[in-house]
């Protein structure tokens, strides 16, 4: 066998674990918020985040900007590790520590709120990026006061919902759980952990049991249910212009901080836990971890139509080899 003819077949061979790998290797993120019951994130955005109708929205535009609702989908910790209390410190739940998000974490008694009963509760998490991992809920503990910094000792310590891999429907996560007896407000926490990648996304969702109005002593765009809304579809699109997170479940870091999560004050921690003190802008090494996790179909159909091309390449090499090798055959 000729040494052209060695080379072509390893190129062909050596093209399918190529096109293997570069799929695998595809970037991919995933994006969310609780809509059911609405975060505080989705409910402003909801209302509008240039002109908010709740005085609690407005106060969080004006503490965080505008930013932060049209990145409604991305209060997330790229590498989070299941380290949620560790790395968020006591006052900043709801903005998993990030600046950009500060403005949730304002403590007031007027957040738009959902109204919540206690039994079995059917919960949608919508989804921009869908990946696998699991979900838990965590509700506060009888005596919660929404006027002051929500801490983590603020919250049950163990969860009242935990499912892996809920079913995905309409663009949403499809889960129940059974929700504690309370009266008056309360929160509920969400963490979902990605079980593809070291990411975590976060959700305060504020809730009222019992008559009284969902969103008492708010002007909040309701839906006909009276509850605070939850983005629409339209809404998603029209404002997807301004995000800075690609919908498709990616980043886009020349518009804006995606994946960066930072220490605005440290804050004291929970008994066992330490402060969290990460840096204030993503370092690469971090970057990389979130890029390298899971892949999307566009992503995906790019490496594989790359390595597809390697295949054909790799293929024409080799037969133009055989050819030239039967004609020297045939005339000497």
């Amino acid at each position: 066998m000729s040494a052209r003819r060695t080379v072509a077949r390893m190129a062909a061979l050596g093209a399918v674990p190529l096109a293997l790998s570069m799929a695998g290797a595809a970037p991919a993120a995933a994006h969310g918020s609780m809509t059911d019951p609405v975060s505080r994130v989705s409910a402003c955005f909801a209302e509008g985040p240039e002109n908010p109708r709740s005085a609690a929205c407005k106060a969080a535009v004006k503490t965080g900007g505008t930013q932060a609702l049209y990145d409604w989908n991305e209060v997330n910790i790229p590498d989070a590790a299941g380290r949620h209390e560790q790395i968020i410190p006591d006052g900043k739940l709801c903005s998993a520590g990030r600046a950009k998000y500060k403005g949730l974490d304002l403590p007031r008694k007027d957040w738009p709120s959902s109204r919540m009963t206690a039994g079995e509760h059917s919960f949608s998490y919508k989804s921009t990026a869908p990946h696998k991992g699991s979900f838990e809920l965590y509700i506060t503990k009888p005596g919660y006061d929404p006027s002051k910094p929500l801490k983590w000792s603020d919250l049950e310590s163990e969860p009242f919902a935990k499912v892996k891999d809920p079913r995905l429907a309409g663009g949403a996560y499809k889960f129940k759980g059974d929700v504690p007896k309370r009266s008056g407000r309360h929160l509920i926490y969400s963490v979902w952990q990605r079980s593809d990648s070291p990411e975590a996304f976060y959700t305060c969702s504020d809730v009222t049991f019992g008559s009284g109005q969902a969103a008492a002593g708010t002007e909040s765009r309701t839906s006909s249910q009276g509850r605070p809304s939850a983005p629409s579809d339209s809404q998603i699109e029209a404002g997807a212009a301004k995000s800075t997170v690609e919908h498709g479940g990616h980043g886009n870091p020349s518009a804006g901080e995606h994946g960066t999560h930072s220490a605005h004050g440290s804050g004291e921690s929970r008994a066992g836990h330490s402060s969290h003190n990460a840096p204030k802008t993503k370092s690469a090494e971090q970057g990389g971890r979130l890029a390298q996790s899971g892949s999307d179909d566009t992503t995906t159909d790019i490496a594989l139509a790359g390595a597809g091309v390697l295949v054909v390449g790799a293929s024409l090499v080799c037969l133009g080899a055989r050819r030239r090798d039967l004609g020297r055959r045939s005339g000497s």
